[in-house]
């Protein structure tokens, strides 16, 4: 159990803390580059990802007038104990930085949105290696967003959204080491576990459960959405949702000795979530938080009481 997330203010971009006994909020780190999206503690350090600055267009409103495939996203990190931000993967290393996670080991994987790709690195920076790459001409349908990892029975699970409100997301299951003679272009253990989503998200993988949110359209869109892990060759079960209503559903945290799940969206929110075989279960959802600009990635901050 813990008492406190962390959570991404996309713009500005911030690393803020939250409280969860009274819901106060402080700023981390007031600069966290641009466009924060995804972000995980381990061993005392914050790590998170960028996108990077788009291209703005000012005639087209929104997400749609933003283009991010220039090359200046990054990974970055910040000892929660003091001390200055640093990069692990430097601006400008990769395209667009989405979900973070690391393996409790040492190593930190993403999915790189506008690069097509699922990369992974030490947390001193070293061993980048893509696991994932998929064709440029793929185009939206191509681009990976959310990303968990599997150390234990060594599988790698990501979204690929689809468009906007498309009903063409899925999520695939491989391997966390590429196959010999293989590349990351190329790969023969490709799982597609659950196609024809509204829009996955991020991702979190918690026993034999994989939960996940989804910024699509209602019904099924808004949501956060859990299923059991399927067996090798398995295609996926249809999705439980857990809650829905959420202003554009991004972060998810879990906190499975609570039995809660945190969700964060572009609205602003943070909502809890109890899970239905948790000791929270029955409960109705509550806000954490609200606040004034849109919020990605959200994480637990472990160990404290």
């Amino acid at each position: 159990m813990t008492n406190a997330l962390l959570a991404l203010q996309v713009i500005p971009g911030r690393v803020l803390r939250i409280s969860l006994p009274d819901g106060q909020v402080h700023t981390l780190l007031h600069d966290a580059g641009a466009a924060p999206d995804g972000i995980v503690v381990d061993s005392g350090t914050a790590y998170w990802t960028t996108m990077g600055a788009p291209l703005v267009d000012p005639g087209t409103p929104g997400e749609a007038g933003q283009d991010f495939s220039r090359r200046n996203g990054g990974v970055h990190a910040l000892n929660l104990d003091g001390g200055p931000r640093r990069d692990v993967v430097p601006t400008g290393a990769m395209t667009t930085g989405k979900q973070l996670t690391g393996d409790g080991a040492g190593t930190l994987y993403w999915g790189d949105r506008e690069g097509h790709r699922i990369s992974r690195v030490r947390v001193d920076g070293s061993g980048l290696t893509h696991l994932i790459v998929n064709p440029a001409e793929d185009g939206i349908m191509g681009e990976c967003v959310g990303v968990a990892v599997d150390p234990a029975r060594g599988h790698l699970y990501w979204t690929q959204k689809g468009p906007a409100k498309g009903g063409r997301g899925r999520i695939f299951r491989a391997g966390l080491e590429i196959p010999a003679g293989e590349t990351a272009e190329n790969r023969s253990d490709i799982e597609v576990l659950w196609h024809d989503l509204p829009e996955p998200i991020d991702l979190h993988l918690d026993g034999d459960w994989l939960y996940w949110t989804d910024r699509g359209a209602a019904p099924a869109g808004n949501t956060l959405n859990r299923a059991p892990v399927p067996a090798p060759g398995a295609a996926g079960q249809a999705p439980e949702i857990l809650a829905d209503g959420f202003a554009e559903a991004i972060g998810l945290a879990i906190d499975s000795g609570a039995g809660i799940a945190y969700v964060s969206d572009l609205g602003g929110h943070i909502r809890a979530v109890p899970l239905p075989d948790g000791p929270a279960a029955g409960q109705e959802p509550r806000e954490i938080a609200a606040l004034q600009h849109p919020l990605t990635g959200l994480c637990l901050v472990p160990g404290e009481p």
